[in-house]
């Protein structure tokens, strides 16, 4: 199995523009509402319109892998990107807002297929737990700058002239912008992969996406069900997070506006710094082990966000970040590295779970308009106590390489 410092840092990179493009919807979101005139139910239907793409186009595009292989779908990922970006920088309105979202959201979901099993042949399968977290250490990185890159945006147009893009975008609506700079990413990431030569870098047949019916025998393994609950989980623990604390802090804690929005992006600070501490982790201590200390601890932060008082939910919501850094990685890498094959189409698989990040928001959504914001966020505690028994019953084939080494197990699943 050939592995490829090359190809690993395309992936940091597309990982880094995924997170850029995915993460700017939740600061986006008061501007969709004004300007488009949303109620809350309508605009709850803009990241719905984004993860659901996961749902229906993950699976296809690893059966599609197989044929068309890692480069030319990448491309094609980045042009769906492209084409949805360049909808609504063009025609603004809700309309094109849903179907731009459902767009880029399909881009997004045919590059995570790609690059996630591609990693773990490119990095090696030992390092798999490690490169993945590496990988959500980029993507912290590009949550934390996206906001500000719209802030910054946003703040150069409303100085008349100020900026090249104030003859391109509507009067009043300056934050449009981003979607041409996401546009021109795109394209530029489709310039970079067109003409970057791959290195040899051969799937075995473990590694490979399989037909439909290979799709079809994993979904009957529990242990696939079980992953796809992991991932599914997580994804709506981690949005059902992003969507919520600002409002918990302004309307249940008496937090001003401008202290909640900076609470928010603490947020996804910790979760960077949570990552690079989980790099160093991933190499003294079994990853489940690390899963189970970082889920209680982040079971542990979110009590002290719902419950606590005055300047402590402050902290408490940024270290809920720090503590779910690891949780996506470990997920991914245990589940990978739980079958012996079929890797392709199990990460398609995987991928398609990231249709959490729609679902559970507005579970949470129902029931806190039934019982209360708290009662809403308290589901949490269900998700992350899913994802801590994952740290009890996992059993990887392989398990992480750490300092000192440690023997492979060898299981049948």
């Amino acid at each position: 199995m050939k592995r490829s410092l090359t190809i690993v840092v395309l992936i940091m990179l597309t990982f880094f523009v995924i997170s850029f493009l995915t993460n700017i919807i939740g600061a986006l979101n008061p501007d969709f509402i004004k300007d488009f005139n949303l109620s809350l139910t309508l605009a709850a239907l803009l990241p719905f319109a984004f993860f659901i793409a996961y749902g229906l186009v993950s699976i296809p595009t690893g059966i599609l892998l197989e044929r068309y292989r890692e480069k030319k779908i990448m491309i094609f990922g980045f042009i769906t990107s492209f084409i949805g970006s360049l909808l609504l920088a063009i025609w603004p309105n809700y309309l094109t807002a849903i179907i731009s979202l459902f767009i880029i959201g399909s881009g997004m979901a045919m590059l995570q297929v790609v690059i996630n099993p591609l990693l773990r042949t490119a990095g090696g399968e030992k390092n798999y737990a490690f490169t993945s977290v590496l990988a959500q250490l980029i993507f912290g990185a590009a949550s934390f700058l996206s906001p500000r890159a719209f802030t910054y945006v946003v703040q150069r147009l409303s100085v008349q002239g100020g900026d090249i893009y104030s003859n391109w975008v509507p009067a009043g609506m300056p934050w449009i912008a981003l979607y041409w700079i996401f546009g021109g990413i795109s394209l530029l990431m489709i310039l970079i992969i067109a003409l970057m030569k791959f290195p040899k870098v051969e799937l075995t047949l473990d590694e490979k996406a399989g037909s439909l019916k290979v799709h079809l025998d994993l979904i009957k393994k529990p242990v696939v069900i079980l992953y796809f609950l992991g991932i599914f989980f997580y994804v709506g623990t981690e949005q059902g997070l992003n969507n919520n604390i600002s409002l918990l802090l302004q309307t249940l804690h008496g937090i001003e506006p401008a202290t909640a929005a900076d609470t928010l992006g603490n947020f996804w600070g910790y979760m960077t710094i949570g990552n690079i501490l989980g790099l160093f982790l991933l190499k003294v201590m079994d990853s489940r082990a690390l899963l189970k200390l970082f889920t209680i601890l982040a079971m542990i932060s979110l009590a002290i966000g719902l419950f606590g008082t005055g300047t402590l939910v402050l902290y408490a919501f940024p270290m809920v970040g720090f503590f779910i850094s690891v949780m996506y990685p470990v997920i991914f890498s245990l589940a990978l590295n739980s079958l012996s094959e079929h890797h392709g189409s199990f990460a398609g698989i995987l991928v398609t779970a990231i249709i959490g990040g729609a679902i559970i928001p507005l579970i949470m959504g129902a029931i806190s308009d039934s019982f209360g914001l708290t009662a809403g966020m308290s589901m949490l505690f269900l998700t992350m106590g899913y994802i801590l028994s994952i740290g009890f019953w996992a059993k990887p084939l392989i398990n992480n390489a750490t300092i000192g080494g440690n023997k492979n197990k060898i299981e049948k699943v």
